[in-house]
């Protein structure tokens, strides 16, 4: 059995709270979008963010894999960046992440209106490997990416 470890290592453990959601099936590169622009933020901001995301009434912008990538009204004037996308599943689940570390919270004794996320990080988790078969003989790879998102919060 592996063991696992976060990817950062605090001094005082009393005084923030961790969740990780391993092998959730969404690309990496997706995650990424959503923890780029949570990273620093308010967990209470960051929750309600996700949820106007999921919603579809703002978007989120894009710093990497920028290639023909759609702009979207009023992200330059907010991040500085013109285009940007509705990761909705991914959001989704980051959401979920982040009301379980709140829960987290709640069980230290810790301020919720006061959390701010200090650390959020997205790992590449296993490849699930398929193959689609097809005419003569040959194949087509059919490969399932899974992500690995830690976050840790703590009181301002």
């Amino acid at each position: 059995m592996p063991t696992w470890h976060y990817s950062v290592r605090m001094r005082d453990e009393t005084r923030i709270a961790k969740a990780v959601a391993r092998e959730i099936r969404v690309s990496p590169k997706r995650v990424y979008i959503v923890t780029r622009a949570l990273k620093g933020m308010n967990l209470k901001k960051a929750e309600e963010l996700l949820e106007r995301v999921i919603a579809k009434e703002e978007a989120l912008p894009i710093y990497r894999y920028t290639g023909k990538q759609a702009h979207r009204r009023g992200l330059a004037a907010k991040w500085k960046v013109p285009a940007g996308k509705y990761p909705v599943k991914a959001a989704r689940l980051v959401l979920e992440l982040l009301k379980n570390v709140e829960n987290n919270a709640e069980q230290k004794d810790l301020d919720v209106d006061r959390l701010k996320i200090i650390h959020i990080a997205v790992h590449q988790g296993p490849l699930l490997k398929r193959y689609m078969p097809r005419a003569f003989g040959r194949s087509s790879p059919k490969f399932k990416r899974l992500s690995t998102v830690e976050v840790i919060v703590a009181e301002e």
